[in-house]
């Protein structure tokens, strides 16, 4: 409470007189202290100090001078307080950026919280000189010490970073955050020669994946200052923003990522960063290396494949070949079984895919299925029921005579990477029949299908696609149970006909 006190007097004191402007390093060498509430107190009372010097325009405007230059007698009095004093204000703007790396949570919050009520004020009251009529004024460099606070190179920032999320509502403050963005990446990842940093690249992450883009240039109302002439500025322009988020997402992509952050990306990929980018073919190069890669990587990249196929006209060759051999044993397994036979379903969904094709995929998927869980049987079989009502031809899979019964009498090439060479269109589905004897009786009973004509209409399989063991088993706990007989012939009683005659002469007596 003393040093608070203390503290405070000599605000008050430096505000109510120049003639007092030494006491600011009664101030300033308390933020660099050992004691957090010393720290505490000396940065609140900056706040206050400087916040008030801001308003007052009371720092220096335009280029600062050296400190030893300004002493020089071309400088009014005036103008050397307001040096001064400037200087001391960049000391303290200092000081705050390092505290924003202190061990104690509350120290950075206030750092942090009193560098963005910095850039608001300086926004306000710019020590920017203006050259021209409807120059920006708005504190980049300011703002980009706070950027380059947020992510640190050697630990999470997570933390203090969803802290920051609500200056990031304000449309021009996360313009300016993107372009500081972009430039720390340029300037960090250079320094690694495209060596991974696990700790900066996840506090980037942190930062730029829960950005909002506005979706038209009316949406853009929501500024921390507007300015003179904003309305021409480029900050207000939706074109303009959408630059700068693809200019960061691009600088983020193309250095190497570690695999956990990659699926991260990826998941986000198709909904909350394509659709903002001004030109999303940029991203063939990133989705075709990840496509590439294989694995669970290769299913998330499907979603912005899909994108860029689909509505952008890209051409992917061997495209099927790839989505071919995407299918292993895992796809029944993996966190994104959901999403990769939406997708599956979509690019299946065309008539005028050739016959082969489709018949590789069926076969594979039964094949894969004699190994699969029953929740992910239940959504494989009507899939392939699907398929067959899409594409009549591959029929002959499941109505071929005196086909191949098992595995070792089977045509099909399982290892063949080209569908054109699995002969597919020459075996049958012994698989989906072995299914009709599996232990769990749905599994059976949807594997039965296939013995009747199917229906024209397909299965809506929307429901079944994120079908869990859990639900499979809750589902079975709470049927209702029925008698279940436990022989097939009645017991007519303990000791057959002669108890009866017992129980008959018994009843008589």
């Amino acid at each position: 409470m003393a040093r608070a006190a203390a503290l405070a007097q000599a605000v008050e004191a430096v505000l109510g007189s120049r003639g007092n402007a030494n006491r600011v390093f009664e101030i300033l060498e308390l933020l660099p202290g050992q004691e957090e509430e010393d720290v505490l107190c000396a940065a609140r009372s900056c706040s206050r100090l400087f916040g008030a010097l801001l308003e007052r325009r009371e720092l220096f405007v335009g280029q600062l001078p050296a400190e030893e230059a300004s002493l020089a007698d071309n400088y009014s009095a005036e103008d050397k307080y307001k040096i001064w004093m400037r200087h001391r204000y960049n000391d303290c703007v200092d000081s705050l950026a390092e505290l924003m790396g202190h061990d104690s949570f509350q120290v950075k919050e206030l750092a942090l919280c009193t560098l963005m009520k910095f850039v608001e004020l300086e926004a306000r009251y710019p020590l920017i000189k203006v050259e021209w009529k409807g120059a920006l004024t708005f504190p980049r460099e300011l703002l980009k010490v706070v950027v380059d606070g947020l992510l640190p190179l050697g630990e999470d920032a997570s933390l203090l970073i969803s802290r920051f999320q609500e200056y990031l509502e304000y449309d021009d403050v996360r313009y300016f955050v993107m372009k500081a963005v972009t430039e720390s990446i340029a300037q960090v990842m250079q320094k690694t020669k495209e060596r991974p940093l696990p700790f900066y690249q996840q506090n980037v992450f942190s930062l730029i994946s829960p950005m909002i883009m506005p979706n038209k240039e009316s949406d853009m109302v929501k500024y921390m200052v507007k300015q003179d002439h904003w309305k021409e500025l480029k900050v207000s322009k939706l074109q303009a923003h959408k630059q700068a988020f693809q200019n960061m997402w691009l600088s983020f992509l193309k250095h190497k990522l570690p695999t956990g952050l990659y699926k991260k990306v990826l998941v986000i990929l198709h909904d909350s960063i394509l659709p903002y980018m001004n030109e999303p073919t940029l991203m063939i190069d990133f989705l075709t290396v990840a496509y590439g890669i294989g694995g669970a990587i290769s299913l998330l990249a499907l979603n912005g494949l899909f994108i860029l196929i689909h509505q952008h006209n890209l051409e992917y060759p061997d495209f099927y070949k790839k989505l071919y051999n995407l299918l292993d044993p895992s796809i029944y397994h993996v966190k994104y079984r959901a999403r990769f036979f939406h997708l599956l379903d979509l690019f299946l969904s065309s008539s005028h895919l050739p016959a082969y094709l489709v018949a590789a995929f069926i076969k594979r998927l039964a094949r894969l299925a004699l190994t699969a869980p029953p929740e992910a049987l239940l959504m494989v079989i009507p899939f392939i029921c699907n398929l067959f009502r899409r594409h009549p031809a591959c029929r002959v899979l499941v109505h071929r005579p005196n086909g191949p019964e098992d595995m070792s009498e089977d045509l099909y090439l399982m290892e063949e990477e080209e569908p054109s060479e699995s002969r597919a269109l020459q075996s049958c589905l012994w698989e989906i029949q072995a299914l009709q004897n599996h232990y769990h009786p749905d599994v059976a009973k949807a594997a039965a299908v296939l013995n009747q004509s199917l229906s024209e209409m397909e299965d809506d399989i929307s429901g079944l696609l994120e079908l869990s063991a859990y639900e499979l088993f809750d589902k079975e706990v709470k049927k209702k149970a029925t008698d279940v007989p436990l022989e097939f012939e009645q017991v007519r009683g303990l000791f057959g006909k002669k108890n009866d005659i017992f129980a008959e002469h018994f009843t008589l007596a």
